[in-house]
């Protein structure tokens, strides 16, 4: 259902850099960079994310209450995203645990310039 999803940044080259190494086990890319937007993922036709810099020339602020929130596998990629998102200048929100009983798993990060993310998992 999701396309894309766009988050502004300060910087475009640290942005790209934190979002491909964040997820490059994941095999992501710069799938299309158009100078003031990139897109990051694995290819065309699947869902990505998108850094840029605001149209509106703006500063870039993170929505109070919006959150990017990213499936993974098993508990321990939580873990792993949520200890290499603090090695390229994440800042913690939350350390991974089990969350709503034993119905939900998730680690909580904001990236460089501010923007919420979770990695989780259901069960």
């Amino acid at each position: 259902m999701i396309g894309y999803t766009t988050i502004g940044v300060n910087d475009m080259e640290r942005a790209k850099k934190f979002y491909t190494d964040l997820f490059a086990n994941q095999g992501a890319k710069v799938v299309i960079d158009m100078g003031r937007i990139a897109f990051i993922g694995t290819k065309r036709g699947e869902p990505m994310l998108a850094v840029c810099e605001p149209f509106d020339k703006e500063a870039p602020t993170p929505g109070n209450g919006v959150m990017i929130a990213f499936p993974v596998g098993e508990k321990s990629d939580a873990d792993k995203l949520h200890a290499r998102a603090l090695e390229l200048g994440g800042t913690c929100e939350g350390p991974a645990g089990q969350r709503i009983e034993d119905r939900f798993y998730g680690s909580y990060v904001r990236d460089p310039d501010g923007n919420k993310l979770c990695f989780f998992m259901f069960g």
